[in-house]
């Protein structure tokens, strides 16, 4: 019997290289297709709402925006028992819930899946309200689906090139494509916070 497979993609889109895991999924869901048992997820900053996607699954891939430390735009992978320590290069806000503890609570109700793989990626830069992913991280996106592509054979799914199962995958206007056109300059808009509170220079 064939594993069930979730590919997910974690991150907030509108802070710079936070958005790294949602774009790869959605450059996953663009060129490849695999079978049924496959399934292809933004989890974006979804939280505990993830849950019922990892009690449907028997392994689970993920990519993230993770500070390793490392220099910007290395790519670093982890496997089982090490994936939770890893997860989230940063919480955006105080109700967004880490992966971390999506995880920790999926192994405390007996259901979390039994192969973990994380592709993460060292941001360049996380604080940037409205910024999109900077080139140097932008560039691991075909890396890392080529590793997870591989990953993903050994685990049994083969894809093959062709549009795959977009339904679980963020709305056209926000994906990277529309969201890096659409925005304005960096100069014409703060990326940091409303100017007008700022406090003036003396």
């Amino acid at each position: 019997m064939a594993l069930r497979i979730l590919v997910m993609g974690i991150g907030n889109v509108l802070w710079a290289d936070e958005g790294f895991g949602v774009r790869c999924v959605e450059h996953l869901s663009e060129n490849y297709k695999f079978e049924p048992h496959v399934t292809v997820l933004d989890g974006g900053t979804q939280g505990l709402y993830l849950l019922p996607f990892l009690e449907e699954a028997d392994a689970l891939l993920v990519f993230d925006a993770i500070d390793y430390g490392l220099a910007p735009g290395t790519l670093k992978i982890v496997e089982n028992d090490e994936v939770p320590r890893f997860m989230g290069a940063k919480k955006m806000s105080l109700h967004q819930t880490g992966f971390q503890d999506v995880i920790a609570t999926a192994q405390l109700m007996g259901y979390c899946p039994e192969a973990l793989t994380l592709i993460g990626c060292q941001p360049e830069e996380l604080d940037d309200y409205g910024g999109g992913l900077r080139d140097i991280v932008a560039a691991q996106i075909e890396p890392a689906v080529k590793i997870a592509l591989e990953k993903l054979a050994i685990w049994g799914a083969v894809a093959e090139k062709g549009r795959g199962d977009d339904s679980m995958i963020a709305d056209p206007s926000i994906q990277r494509s529309a969201y890096e056109k659409g925005r304005p300059d960096a100069a014409e808009a703060c990326r940091t916070g409303d100017d007008r509170f700022f406090p003036s220079e003396v």
